[in-house]
């Protein structure tokens, strides 16, 4: 179970948005007869809209606290996932370049008990809600990121 204070997932509006612009976009592809090309195209974008509604609606919450503050549960395509501090290898705000400024994204290093290796994960805008900085702010608070090794001190 999760702290439904401390869940983050894609924004319902947007989901709703995505949604929407894939049913006009398949009542556009159904209202184009005379064009193959280009209802087979429209058709596409219609069903990567639903898709990515899809696994927005089943990715819900995408990043959340469990009870307790003793880990993190991560929602992914294949289901939800349940990582312990322990597990915790690496969390930090890394700046990307996206169309021509920089973008903060939340990135969380998990190492389970036993693994060979590490498994990356990378959260933007999109898939929290908020702004990733926030998140790594509530998950300070949490406790739950480890000292950074490479940071100088």
């Amino acid at each position: 179970m999760h702290n439904s204070a401390l869940a983050w997932s894609t924004p319902t509006p947007a989901l709703v948005a995505t949604g929407l612009g894939g049913i006009v976009l398949a009542a556009a592809a159904a209202a184009a007869p005379s064009d193959p090309a280009g209802r087979l195209l429209i058709g596409l974008a219609a069903l990567g809209l639903f898709a990515v509604t899809a696994l927005g609606l089943r990715q819900r919450p995408r990043l959340a606290v469990l009870d307790g503050g003793g880990g993190i549960a991560v929602a992914g395509i294949r289901g939800r996932r349940e990582y312990d501090r322990a597990d915790l290898a690496r969390v930090r705000i890394v700046r990307y370049p996206r169309l021509g400024r920089r973008v903060p994204m939340l990135e969380i290093d998990v190492r389970p008990a036993g693994a060979a290796d590490d498994k990356l994960m990378i959260f933007g805008r999109w898939d929290l809600g908020t702004d990733p900085t926030d998140v790594f702010d509530a998950l300070v608070g949490q406790q739950l990121v480890p000292p950074d090794p490479t940071a100088a001190g």
